[in-house]
């Protein structure tokens, strides 16, 4: 069982920067896929940023990569993002996932992961 912890939300004006931890205990992650999400009031959860098993970041839209960037620190058993140049509608509770998993796959589909955590709140001030 691996349990998550996401932290570093909080509220930031607009173009003003965060970065979103998520440290996970139960497991070494090293094995896992993993992923940032997002979900506004009233909206889907939707991805943010992956990492695959082997530290390789991907994103399902080319200009996340220019705003969010996803690592790891297999040494602390956590996962990062950074995210710059926030805007309101970067506004939702953020959420980590895993899957462990023995491919190399970015996995973007929240319901394809075993795990997640409570979620940490971002709110961007215009």
């Amino acid at each position: 069982q691996v349990q998550l912890v996401e932290s570093g939300g909080g509220l930031v004006q607009a173009g003003g920067s965060l970065r979103l931890s998520c440290a996970a205990s139960g497991h070494t992650l090293s094995n896992f896929a993993m992923g940032w999400f997002r979900q506004a009031p009233g909206k889907e959860r939707e991805i943010v940023a992956a990492i695959t098993r082997y530290d390789e970041p991907a994103w399902s839209d080319a200009s996340a990569k220019d705003r969010f960037s996803i690592s790891r620190d297999n040494l602390k058993n956590t996962l990062y993002l950074q995210m710059k140049d926030l805007q309101p509608e970067d506004t939702a509770v953020y959420y980590c996932e895993a899957k462990e998993t023995a491919y190399g796959l970015a996995i973007f589909a929240s319901s394809v992961y075993d795990y997640w955590g409570q979620g940490t709140q971002v709110t961007v001030s215009s």
